[in-house]
C-alpha cells in the first residue's frame, strides 16, 4: 500500500471517528503501521490541510486524540448554515437521539446507540452544532466517554421551562404489550382473510 492510500485510509478513519478522535495507538492497530509511520502520516495530512487554501479542514490533537475540524476562517459560513431556515427541521434520527438524551441525561453516545440500536455519531454532531445538546464532562470508568445533556436552547426550542415539563413516558406492562401484539395479529389475520 502506497502513502497516498494510507493517507486516504487515515482521513476516512478520522472522519468516521468524529468528535471522539483517534489515538496514535488506535491508528497503529487499525492501519497496521508503526508508531513512527502513524506520526508521519498524521504530520503529512496536517501539512496537506494547512497548506491548501482549497481545504476547509484542519487536523487537531486534543487530549492525545487526533480529529478533523473545520478551519476557523470558515466559521461565519458554518454559523449561517446552522442558522439558515432550511436548518430548522431535524431528521428523524436526530429527533430520536434528542429524545433519548433529554429523558436519560447525562448519557454517553454508546448508551444512546444501545437504545436506538444504531450509531448516533451524526445525529449527536448535528444536535451539538445546533446548540440543543452539549457535553457535560466525562463518564467514570474505562474510556471516559463524553456525557451528553440538553441545553437551555433545547428548552427554548421546545417551549419548556425545565426538564420536568417533558411529557411523561407511558409505562408499558407486559400485558399491555401482549394486548397490542394480539391486536396486531388479529388485524393481520383479518386482512389475509379478506384477500
Amino acid at each position: 500500500m502506497n502513502k497516498e492510500e494510507q493517507l486516504g485510509i487515515l482521513e476516512s478513519l478520522l472522519f468516521a471517528a468524529g468528535d471522539e478522535g483517534l489515538s496514535t495507538k488506535q491508528l497503529t492497530e487499525v492501519m497496521e503501521v508503526t508508531y513512527i509511520e502513524a506520526l508521519n502520516l498524521l504530520e503529512t495530512l496536517s501539512e496537506k490541510y494547512a497548506g491548501s487554501p482549497a481545504s476547509g479542514l484542519v487536523l487537531l490533537e486534543l487530549a492525545g486524540a487526533f480529529q478533523l475540524a473545520t478551519k476557523k476562517d470558515y466559521a461565519p459560513y458554518l454559523k449561517k448554515l446552522v442558522e439558515s431556515p432550511h436548518a430548522t427541521s431535524l431528521s428523524q434520527a436526530s429527533l430520536e437521539t434528542l429524545a433519548i438524551i433529554a429523558y436519560k441525561q447525562p448519557i454517553t453516545r454508546m448508551e444512546v446507540d444501545e437504545v436506538r440500536g444504531v450509531q448516533t455519531d451524526g445525529p449527536i454532531r448535528t444536535l451539538v452544532a445546533r446548540g440543543l445538546v452539549t457535553d457535560a464532562g466525562r463518564a467514570e470508568g474505562a474510556g471516559r466517554a463524553k456525557l451528553y445533556v440538553t441545553t437551555n436552547e433545547f428548552l427554548d426550542a421546545f417551549g419548556l421551562k425545565s426538564l420536568e415539563d417533558l411529557p411523561k413516558l407511558a409505562e408499558q406492562s407486559e400485558d399491555t404489550e401482549q394486548d397490542e401484539l394480539d391486536l396486531f395479529f388479529d388485524r393481520f389475520s383479518q386482512k389475509e382473510e379478506k384477500e
